[in-house]
């Protein structure tokens, strides 16, 4: 009887794989922030635990990672290009104009300059790994923006997986020493004000990172690091699959 019973629940989870899948994430992240406020103490943001909770867990399944086990089928459908791609989109559309441009020219500058240099940062990284090729070197350039940047980048352009996942991981990496090192640095920097923090959120651009950082820092500054630091993600993903990704080209011949 009991081998019945998980023979039924098996087969009800797969035929609802989709609303499984968000049950088991909404889980993930539930636990994820639990550690991130109680254990941590907010230095490590509770998306990043989650991403790296979900890259561990990707190596139990086989090629599509948990997907290729039938009850966790519909992780093949949350976690695809679809979804993933209108959460950038939606994103980037939460983006009001008319605060960017309150930023100013130095917030401009900083998201160009911060999106060039991790970019750049990123494909040294990947060449030094023994990476030599235009794809795999933009996406992983493209992970070290944001760890979104990257796997829309890699995708868009035809990367393996498990370059893909390198970029997400470079991009983690990232929100985590955002996030411990901004309270750390802050005085050094002169991070104490509005404008500054407008700067800082250009020029890192990770999302989570930033605004944990700044939040240990000063919460008055969070808002103004978010705003750019949001665009920094939508500029990212503009800019690596197509302009930084065709200099590449250019530059390997």
């Amino acid at each position: 009887m009991i081998a019945t019973l998980t023979e039924v629940i098996q087969g009800l989870l797969a035929k609802n794989g989709l609303v499984f899948a968000f049950l088991v994430l909404g889980l993930l992240l539930l636990v994820s922030f639990w550690v991130s406020e109680k254990v941590t103490r907010n230095k490590i943001p509770g998306v990043a635990l989650a991403i790296l909770v979900g890259l561990g867990l990707a190596f139990l399944g086989g090629e599509k990672g948990l997907a290729d086990i039938p009850i966790f089928a519909g992780m093949a459908l949350l976690g695809g290009s679809m979804l993933r791609d209108f959460s950038v989109v939606a994103t980037a559309m939460g983006v009001d104009l008319a605060k960017v441009r309150h930023a100013g020219l130095a917030g401009g500058i900083a998201l160009l300059a911060g999106v060039l240099v991790a970019f750049v940062v990123g494909v040294a990284i990947a060449f030094a790994m023994g990476y030599n090729d235009a794809v795999s070197l933009a996406t992983i350039g493209a992970g070290a923006c944001t760890y979104i940047v990257g796997p829309v980048t890699g995708s868009a352009l035809g990367a393996s997986s498990e370059v893909i996942a390198i970029s997400i991981a470079t991009g983690v990496v990232k929100t985590i020493l955002t996030t411990i090192g901004t309270p750390l640095v802050a005085k050094i920097i002169h991070l104490d004000n509005p404008h500054s923090a407008v700067v800082f959120g250009g020029l890192l651009g990770t999302t989570s990172g930033v605004t944990a950082g700044l939040a240990a820092t000063d919460p008055r500054l969070v808002p103004y690091g978010a705003l750019t630091a949001t665009f920094y993600t939508g500029l990212g993903c503009l800019l690596c699959p197509s302009v930084f990704y065709f200099m590449l080209k250019l530059l390997l011949g």
